[in-house]
């Protein structure tokens, strides 16, 4: 039993190391092509890599409805479609670092959000909060007081991230998880080559020169770390889980100065150290002291 714990905790990191390093291959995918046309060839392929698993279970008899399945699908990638096309957007002014971590506040929002289905937020959640906080501030706001304007973009994206972590919590469980999601990259790729066709000009020419980046997002990032999270999170808890993919924010900074020779300081160190500490905080199911009186 604890060797299938070990085997899914190094399943997990991994998972969030493909996670990570997919921030440098949107970071780099945006030298020669445009977000929308990069998240729809990306999510497509992500559609596409799903299909053999969904041949693997086809006999396996479904006990959720049509409209459940579609309705799910539907919701899911338009949350899916808004959070990756700001965080896309926002790639194209901010580092593969920066995204990371910010988008890893999505960890935190979620529980908070929750509130609004009248769900309890831990002390631990809003500690955690408080801390990603102030290394958000120390990691995007510079020496004006202002906040990037790719910084913010994905600061957008982490919202719907988190709601769509929600809506995703409120489906999956009625539905098939992998049908659910080929629904959901396919809506998210639809709309992101339509939006692509009237704003982007993208030739084939692009396409090539950006293949590598185009793959990674699509197969690995998504199709391949997808089933490694589903075998992952069998035989590990959820707020385990978390913990251990939210360390995929750590491998985008490491992913984008070793990769793409992008600048760090201590500023963004401090605050980079500071999100990935709150996101875990708000994660731990119980702190190792008791704010009652012990008397």
């Amino acid at each position: 039993m604890k060797h299938q714990h070990t085997k899914a905790n190094l399943v997990l990191l991994l998972t969030a190391l493909i996670w990570g390093l997919a921030f440098v291959a949107q970071r780099a995918g945006m030298k020669s092509m445009g977000p929308f046309a990069f998240n729809g060839i990306r999510f497509a392929l992500g559609a596409l890599s799903l299909l053999p698993l969904l041949w693997i279970q086809r006999f396996k008899k479904s006990t959720s409805s049509r409209k459940t399945l579609y309705t799910g699908g539907i919701i899911t990638g338009l949350f899916l479609f808004a959070g990756s096309s700001f965080q896309q957007i926002g790639m194209v002014y901010t580092t593969a670092g920066n995204g990371g971590f910010i988008t890893s506040l999505y960890v935190v929002l979620v529980p908070v959000l929750g509130l609004f289905w009248k769900q309890k937020v831990k002390i631990q959640t809003w500690s955690g909060a408080l801390i990603a906080l102030i290394g958000l501030y120390f990691l995007t706001v510079h020496e004006h007081l202002s906040l990037a304007f790719g910084d913010l973009l994905v600061l957008v994206s982490a919202f719907f991230f988190a709601a769509h972590v929600l809506v995703i919590g409120h489906f999956a469980p009625k539905t098939n998880i992998l049908k659910l999601s080929v629904i959901q990259f396919t809506i998210s790729a639809a709309l992101s080559l339509i939006i692509s066709a009237f704003t982007e000009n993208t030739s084939w020419e692009s396409v090539q020169i950006t293949a590598i980046p185009l793959l990674y997002g699509g197969i690995l990032s998504v199709g391949v770390a997808y089933t490694l999270q589903v075998f992952g999170q069998r035989n590990t808890p959820p707020a385990h889980a978390a913990i251990i993919l939210s360390f995929e924010s750590l491998f985008a900074a490491i992913g984008g100065i070793i990769l793409l020779n992008e600048p760090i300081s201590v500023q963004i160190a401090i605050g980079g150290l500071l999100m990935l500490t709150g996101a875990i905080l708000s994660q731990i199911e119980k702190l190792p002291f008791s704010f009652r009186n012990q008397s």
